[in-house]
């Protein structure tokens, strides 16, 4: 539509800069990250984008911002959160969360609490291949055992989100690994496989860290750990289906409905306030879901501009070898995703610049298609902007900057990518 969508302009990445600066600065400032809503701090990042770009009238700019609100990612996260607040909701009601705590408890060891999160993290999101809908399922899990342990709540929220990014990265069936494999051209089986001996390191120091931590931490159990296996029940149908492959929302709905029936034969609530409580769990995903809407507008209308073009052509420049070919494909998944807090919208944007730079410089598809899958989820798991953070902090009642700290499985898994890209001969 205009010029500089075709030649990149770094200005165009205003908007995120000036959210960044007051979300994390008022933070710093005041010493409370929680002065300054993300909701606040995005909607004046949307008006920055907005008053930006004189040649398209404000008419032109909200009907492109209205495409992004409607591409079908964001659509799917949007129906995933409020999926999983009916079901958060219902189980909570129903009591599911407490007795699927406390029968965790009486079964694992206490310094494997922890630990013991971010396993079944990683069994849920590779099974579901979605780590939105990992988070949102364990989060109040994690919540729970948090409060009945003594264990820092930031700690277990950092195990989930850090089992939720294996799966997201790993899974064949998560949309990540389907766009960086059809981007790239290459066989689904020959990723997975070079995916998993660069990423299993970092899985395996992650899970050593949160071990650790866990032989460390004051644990005790506050109270009796007595537990209704009726009232588990939803979550280990929830659980089943992601093991067998069973669309996510067929999931969460079939787990929504199990906690309804389980709640009012127990005697948990009545027929009366059955639907309130579904609606408050709903309710307690606005705005995450808003934030989510808000943010595709913001990137819709930076790409417009030229900002994400400019990045790729800041990278594709810098190239002239095979290694940094890859180390420019490993930058530019990260930088495309930290610029458009989606790693499967990173992944589709910056597939066919990678696929060049392979072409170019000698880098197979199969490698391509795991660093832009690890780097885009690297940065997906540790932006504070990001679905991921921002749902696991919703449901915790923390920050996303509370729960960073403990992010050490996309972080590992950046390093690990480095280390390979070193390392391994061509």
């Amino acid at each position: 539509m205009t010029k500089t969508k075709n030649t990149g302009r770094a200005i165009a990445l205003l908007p995120i800069g000036v959210f960044l600066c007051i979300f994390i600065g008022s933070g710093i400032l005041t010493g409370d990250f929680y002065s300054m809503p993300a909701i606040v701090g995005f909607l004046i990042a949307l008006i920055v984008a907005f008053a930006q770009n004189k040649n398209l009238s404000f008419i032109q700019k909200l009907r492109l911002a209205s495409t992004g609100v409607g591409d079908e990612n964001i659509l799917t996260m949007c129906l995933i959160f409020l999926a999983a607040g009916a079901f958060s909701g219902a189980v909570r009601a129903a009591g599911g969360v407490e007795s699927t705590v406390n029968l965790g408890l009486s079964i694992l060891p206490g310094g494997m609490a922890v630990a013991g999160l971010f396993i079944i993290g990683c069994f849920i999101s590779i099974s579901m291949g979605t780590s939105v809908g990992t988070i949102t399922a364990l989060a109040p899990i994690a919540a729970g055992i948090s409060e009945k342990t003594g264990f820092s709540m930031a700690i277990c929220a950092g195990a989930v989100v850090c089992g939720a990014m294996f799966g997201d990265n790993l899974s064949i069936i998560s949309d990540t690994t389907i766009a960086a494999v059809k981007t790239q051209g290459c066989d689904m089986r020959d990723k997975f496989r070079e995916n998993f001996m660069i990423i299993l390191p970092a899985a395996i120091i992650t899970l050593a860290l949160f071990f650790f931590l866990g032989q460390t931490g004051e644990f005790h159990v506050d109270g009796s750990l007595d537990y209704s296996i009726i009232k588990v029940i939803p979550y280990l149908v929830v659980l089943a289906g992601a093991v067998i492959g069973i669309n996510v929302f067929l999931i969460l709905i079939t787990g929504t409905v199990l906690s309804m029936l389980v709640g009012l034969t127990s005697g948990a609530f009545t027929t009366a306030k059955m639907f309130a409580h579904v609606g408050a769990g709903i309710v307690s995903m606005y705005d995450i879901t808003v934030i989510s809407i808000i943010v595709a507008c913001i990137i819709t209308l930076v790409k417009e501009y030229g900002g994400i073009e400019f990045v790729l052509n800041f990278i594709k420049s810098r190239i002239s070898d095979a290694k940094g070919g890859e180390l420019g494909i490993a930058a530019l998944a990260l930088l495309v995703d930290i610029c458009t807090a989606n790693n499967t919208v990173a992944i589709v944007m910056a597939g066919p610049i990678a696929k060049d730079i392979s072409t170019d410089f000698g880098v197979t598809p199969r490698r391509s298609a795991s660093l832009l899958d690890m780097f885009s989820s690297m940065g997906q798991g540790l932006i504070p902007y990001g679905a991921q953070l921002l749902a696991a902090a919703s449901l915790t009642k923390l920050t996303p900057f509370d729960i960073i700290p403990y992010c050490f499985y996309p972080l590992l898994m950046g390093l690990s990518g480095l280390a390979f890209i070193f390392i391994k001969k061509r």
